[in-house]
């Protein structure tokens, strides 16, 4: 189902519930796909080495650790919404069989590991915070059983950020994996989640170095976007982040200062959907996603503005002209897409 005819959040779930089993099936079909995989570790020895599959029982899938993350939240969060409208059967036997808690104790010994401390850090770290939320908030037997077994992995990678983030020195303002606005927004649900139960020091480490890096931030130059293999928008990135770290009354203002000309639909070039060249290519595919990742930012900007602010209508269209270019190629495309690019839609489309 395409969105042909606006884009409000009852539109967008009226689409994602429409294309909820096809996202299931490929995120299921993913996440147990051993190969092809590209393994990612620091050898200290002449080998020979363990398999991908031996050192992540529970993340083998989707070709790379944060891949298979971010397609098991697919699985755990739309079977949350849609439990009859998706194979929720399939779905909760194929968990049953990854998130264990034998399967997490290789990942907490993986990533525990002092070589390996900055592997998949942070994006990886932060979609395994994400999906830890998702188990959570799920009032669910399994999902209890399953967020009690992901639960040591998601305290230790908690800790690891918190230690790592008051060394940065700069943000990466980057469109992939590195960026750190976009992992901060990503952590920041789990963050909240942990402050209200009397364990702050997550959400206060990243109020405070989101802050510091982007509070002071203005006219960003966006026009510089996309490069080449981005899946993520820098500008829009750290604009939904301070949407969240920002009082709202103050957010406004800051967003103009930001991006003096998004009521103008300026930069262009940031209003204009990527074109992906070739969907057989790792990097260039990537460009896939931007635009669905665009389209969450703006729909998440539009969200966070007053409703009379005269942005809102002009974030809604765009965020409905960007996942018109990229829902199509969610299932059904080249393996170099469809091993992750439902998370990105599901992200956009969630209410």
């Amino acid at each position: 189902m395409a969105p042909d005819a606006g884009f409000d959040r009852a539109r967008r779930r009226e689409i994602l519930r429409a294309a909820a089993s096809g996202y299931v099936d490929v995120a299921l079909s993913n996440v147990t796909r051993e190969f092809p995989v590209m393994p990612h570790f620091i050898a200290t020895s002449p080998g020979p080495y363990p398999s991908h599959r031996d050192l992540h029982p529970a993340f083998y899938g989707c070709f790379d650790w944060h891949s298979c993350v971010e397609m098991e939240w697919v699985v755990v969060r739309l079977v949350r919404l849609f439990p009859d409208d998706v194979p929720s059967d399939r779905a909760r036997e194929t968990l049953n069989g990854l998130l264990t808690p034998d399967a997490m104790a290789s990942e907490i010994a993986f990533f525990g590991d002092p070589n390996h401390r900055s592997i998949e850090r942070p994006y990886g770290w932060a979609w395994l915070l994400t999906l830890q939320h998702e188990l959570e908030i799920w009032n669910d037997a399994d999902g209890r059983r399953w967020a009690a077994a992901v639960r040591p992995l998601a305290d230790l990678l908690s800790a690891n950020l918190i230690a790592w983030l008051p060394g940065l020195t700069y943000p990466q303002r980057m469109g992939m994996h590195a960026n750190t606005a976009f992992s901060l927004l990503r952590s920041l649900d789990l963050a909240e989640r942990r402050a209200a139960d009397g364990e702050p020091a997550l959400l206060s480490a990243i109020r405070k170095v989101g802050l510091r890096f982007f509070e002071g931030d203005t006219g960003y130059p966006a026009e510089y976007e996309p490069s080449g293999a981005d899946f993520l928008s820098a500008a829009l990135s750290e604009a939904e982040l301070m949407s969240r770290l920002l009082d709202p009354a103050r957010f406004p203002a800051w967003l103009d200062a930001f991006l003096p000309g998004l009521a103008g639909g300026e930069p262009a070039s940031l209003f204009t959907p990527a074109i992906t060249g070739d969907e057989t290519d790792g990097q260039i595919a990537h460009l896939t996603g931007l635009n669905l990742s665009r389209a969450a930012s703006f729909v998440r900007l539009a969200e966070a503005l007053p409703g009379g602010d005269a942005r809102v209508p002009l974030l809604l269209d765009a965020a409905r002209s960007h996942a018109g270019a990229s829902l199509s190629a969610v299932t059904g495309s080249d393996y170099m897409v469809e091993h992750w690019l439902a998370a990105y839609a599901t992200l956009l489309l969630s209410p």
